[in-house]
This record gives C-alpha cells, structure tokens and sequence, in this order.
C-alpha cells in the first residue's frame, strides 16, 4: 500500500519556511518566505521556521541573524521555530543529530536503506561495461548484496554510504503550481542518504523534519522540483515505519529571473534584500512587489496592502512560469506605497536616511524643518535614500551650500537680471509665507519681467538648493527662512 497524499486543509494546513543560512537574505527565498506566510494566514494554517544548518563550511551565523532580520523587517511572523518555540524541536537542523540518527536506525531495521560502497569510478566502469553513458549514474545494483559481500567491502577497509530503496514504479504528484508531474521508475535511482562519515544529507534531514513537524503543504522554489521524487520516495518509507501520516502536497514557485531573463544570482545587486531596504525601499513596498513575482491580486492591480494579500492569496493562483524583478516597476509601486504613509510615520522612516545630515537624535529645530519639509517630497518620492539629496539643502549652512554644476549648465536667460529682480522683490516682504513669497516673486518676474515660469524660477531654485530638481520653491524658500534664502540668492548672483 502506498502512503496517501495529505487531505490538510484550513486550520490544519502547516507550512514551512527553512533556509539554510548562507550568504545574505535573497529576494527568491524571501519570496518563498512571504508565499508560505500569506497561505498559512490567508487559510488559518500555521507557519514553522526552522533553519536548515548542517552545513559547517558554508553555514554562519551572520547569515542566521540576517534571515531573523529580513523577516522581522518585512513583518513575517511563524508559529513555531527558532525564536518561537514549540513541541517539535529543536528547530536548527545542527541540534537535530539524535533524532536523524534514531530515524536511520529504525530505516535500516526496515530494510528502507542499506549500505553502499561502490565508488564513482567503479560506477562509471559498470555504465561503460553495460552500454550505457557513462555518466548515467548508480544502476541499484547494491540492493541485494549478501552480507558476506558487504563484510568483504567492510575488509578492504570501505565505509558504506546508506542508500534509500525507491519504489519500482512511475511516481506522481499533483503540484498545486504546476499540475500532475510524473517522474517515470528509473529516471531517480536509489539515492544516498546518509555519507559514510554518517552525516545525513539534505534530501534526507529535510522530509524527515518536515513529517516529525507534521508539515503538510511544501511550498518551495521550482529549482527543488528534480528532488520531488526523492522525498516522495522517502515519505513512503517514513509513512510504512509509522513516522509520517501522510505526504505533503508539493507546490512549486516559479523561478526569479533578474536582466537578460537568467535566474537571478546571489551575484546581482537586485538579488540582495537588504540592498533595496539600503536604497530606501520600505516594507510595505517591497513585500507587495514580491507577491508580484509569481502572483497577482487581480488584473490591472499591482499596488496592494499585505493584509489584502492575506485574504486573496492562493498557491493555486500562482503562474508556473519565471518572473523577472524589474527593478523599475519594484521602486514606483515602493513611491506608492510611500504615499499611503501618515505624515508623522513617513518623517520618522526618512530619519535613517538623513544620518549625515540630521544629528541623533534630531534636534528640535531639525525635526521641525523635517515636519515642514517632508510633506513636499512624500509626493515625488520612489525611494526614502533620494531624501539627502532632496532634502539636503534644508539642512545645510549657508555658506556650505554646494551648486551642482548640471544645475548651473541647465540655467536658461538672462540669470543676474533674474536674480537680481527676484532679490529685491523678497527684500520687501515682511510676512514670509509661501503664499506673499510666490506672489511677491510672480509680478516681479512673471508680470514685471514677462519670463516664463521655468526661465523666471529656474535660477532661484538652483540658488536656494544647489540643485536642478528641488522640493516645491515657494515652500522650501519659507522653511529656509529670509534670511537664508536671501543669502542663498546673493551669492549665487555673485558668481
């Protein structure tokens, strides 16, 4: 009898999110992250974390706390794991080692693995001796040897590897991204599943956790999918030793592709989480952009809350096919979300940004040049690091004010007569207000002087920031206050 296929649904479901803690946080496997959390939300499943760490060479602990760190970020939770707890712990794969080796014990009691000792090259030799390519790989011939044979191989002084014996037929699955996947008998040999130093592998610790945690639906990367039948295989074995109740539904994630549509590398800057929170991108934004590679809430609706993810998201929904990150399209729907923040919640996220600017904590005079300004740029804003160079001027001595030479190449007319007119018409005003500053400014340059607006503005603009782009003029001339902007102005006309 074959093990059954889990029945989990609602409540029951529990899904898991387990990397292995190499290298930092990529965007892929936060995807994967986000993906098994909004199902266990959306279906009022439970979400395990557990880290998969046996691998000493690569493994760090770095790499562990910036996983915790990208999740919290984002404001992934789980149920159960690291940090959490639970009743099936531990939950790091390098604290697991009694439990695996009771687990071999009981497969090879069972007669579900059994020793191995040929070598690479012998294998080769007996592809070669049969016809067949060479490369083929192990052809099973291991699983009847008698003991005397292995005792010869023990003689010679060979460690055995423990191989698990799959099942002689075609294995299939329903892959709640992709479909019915078969994988025809033969094409997946029996594998290796513990070395012969007795370190268990990967294709062997992770369906082991994965039943002893009660797991019911893998949601995992599309990279993992030639494994599928392995772990099958050994849930059968689990399931006939009385340790898994059922397999796992299996959903595979499409892959992330970056430029040029090639899987996206741990090498490319965009693969890097924490490079787009560095840039200014906020939770709220990325996460809705990730949903995106490979799901969609509906057509013609890209800009989302995570708690409308929640309630739309189903893995059945997600498109099998690669999603590219564009990189452009990740910064606008951020700009969006940006523009659904409160005031006073936007203005405390562009403080991390403005360290070089703004002492910590901010001095009142500061914030309160902040609380003025952050509202003028909230509206043009894709990315909260495009504050210093927005919002730098503001915060900047007079005489330290630094005009960027594309501002000054992109100066159009007759500069000094602009100024010079603009000068006096702000000399006058006693009641320093964005409205009497615009106005005072119109009829001088506009009305008085018959300039265009862009040709009228341009110069005090590039006077007042240093910049060719700023914030609203009228506005930022009244934060900055008369007696700087004249000044700003003056020793701009003196150049």
């Amino acid at each position: 009898m074959t093990a059954p296929f889990t029945t989990a649904s609602g409540s029951e479901i529990r899904v898991r999110f387990c990397p292995s803690p190499t290298g930092t946080p990529h965007v892929g496997l936060i995807r994967t992250a986000l993906f098994n959390w909004a199902y266990a939300r959306h279906t009022g499943g439970k979400l395990v974390f557990r880290i998969e760490d046996t691998d000493a060479a690569r493994d760090s602990e770095e790499s562990y706390a910036q996983i915790l760190d990208a999740l919290r970020w984002l404001r992934l939770d789980w149920d159960e794991g690291v940090d959490a707890g639970g009743e099936h712990g531990p939950y790091r794969q390098s604290e697991r080692t009694a439990i695996y080796d009771d687990v071999i014990a009981k497969l090879k009691a069972s007669g579900h693995v059994y020793e191995s000792f040929v070598t690479p090259e012998e294998m080769e030799a007996r592809n070669k001796a049969a016809g067949r390519d060479p490369k083929q790989g192990y052809d099973n011939h291991e699983r009847d040897l008698t003991e005397a044979e292995r005792q010869a191989f023990r003689d010679q002084g060979r460690e055995p590897a423990l191989r698990l014996r799959v099942p002689d037929r075609d294995l299939s699955f329903d892959d709640l991204v992709r479909g019915e996947i078969t994988f025809k008998q033969g094409t997946f040999p029996d594998f290796v599943v513990v070395r012969p130093s007795g370190k268990p592998l990967y294709t062997f610790t992770n369906p082991v956790d994965d039943a002893l945690m009660g797991i019911t639906h893998v949601l995992r990367g599309e990279d993992l999918l030639s494994s599928t039948p392995r772990q099958i295989a050994l849930y059968e074995a689990l399931y006939e030793i009385g340790l898994a109740p059922s397999i796992p539904v299996f959903g595979h994630l499409p892959y992330v592709m970056g430029e040029g549509n090639k899987k996206l590398s741990k090498r490319d800057p965009e693969a890097n989480l924490f490079h787009h929170r560095d840039a200014g991108m906020i939770p709220e934004g990325l996460v809705n952009y990730l949903a995106l590679l490979g799901w969609s809430i509906g057509a013609d609706r890209d800009v989302f809350s995570i708690d409308e993810m929640v309630a739309a998201f189903e893995v059945t929904d997600v498109n099998p096919n690669p999603a590219r990150f564009d990189h452009k399209k990740a910064e606008a729907i951020n700009g969006d979300h940006i523009r659904l923040l409160d005031a006073a919640d936007f203005r405390s996220r562009l403080l991390p940004y403005l360290t070089d600017l703004v002492a910590d904590p901010p001095t009142a005079e500061q914030l309160e040049v902040l609380t003025k300004a952050a509202p003028l740029v909230q509206e043009r804003m894709q990315l909260l690091g495009e504050a210093p160079a927005m919002l730098g001027f503001l915060f900047t001595a007079d005489a330290d004010l630094v005009v960027e030479d594309d501002a000054l190449a992109s100066l159009k007319g007759d500069t000094a007569a602009v100024l010079t007119a603009g000068i006096a018409a702000l000399e006058q005003l006693d009641d320093w207000r964005t409205e009497t500053i615009e106005a005072a400014l119109r009829t001088a340059l506009i009305d008085d002087l018959g300039l265009k607006p862009r040709v009228a503005f341009g110069p005090l603009r590039v006077g007042v920031s240093g910049r060719r782009i700023s914030p609203p003029l009228f506005e930022s001339m009244e934060i900055l206050g008369k007696e700087s902007t004249l000044t700003r102005l003056r020793a701009l006309a003196a150049r």
